[in-house]
């Protein structure tokens, strides 16, 4: 499984949320992913306006997917996670991603330490 293949899957996900068709974005989810539909869709940012592939990386266990979601009163980043299930690319999870996950800048970075972070 290659990442063009991911961003290909990951794109006809996004075309199906797009047009409203659940039936054919269910097709590129995993039988677990299916099994628990409700909590997946209830991230979406329902009706989308726009809906792209951000982009897409491999990681040691398979293919990291962001989509850039846009609904009528809502904007989101969701990484989504792709494994080979029997020769096609399949998403195996999904999570927000915080929009405030930028790096800091090396100033607020030498501040104070987060608490709890030492001692361990």
């Amino acid at each position: 499984m290659d990442e063009q293949a991911v961003r290909e899957h990951a794109q006809a996900h996004c075309d199906a949320l797009l047009a409203g068709d659940m039936t054919r974005a269910v097709e590129q989810l995993s039988s677990e992913l299916r099994a628990n539909l409700g909590p997946v869709v209830a991230m979406l940012p329902m009706p989308l306006t726009s809906a792209s592939v951000e982009s897409v990386e491999r990681t040691g266990t398979g293919v990291r997917a962001v989509l850039h979601l846009v609904g009528e009163s809502e904007e989101i980043r969701l990484e989504t996670r792709w494994k080979d299930r029997e020769g096609t690319p399949t998403m195996v999870g999904a999570s927000h991603l915080a929009e405030d996950a930028a790096p800091e800048s090396p100033s607020s970075a030498e501040e104070e330490p987060e608490a709890g972070s030492s001692g361990r």
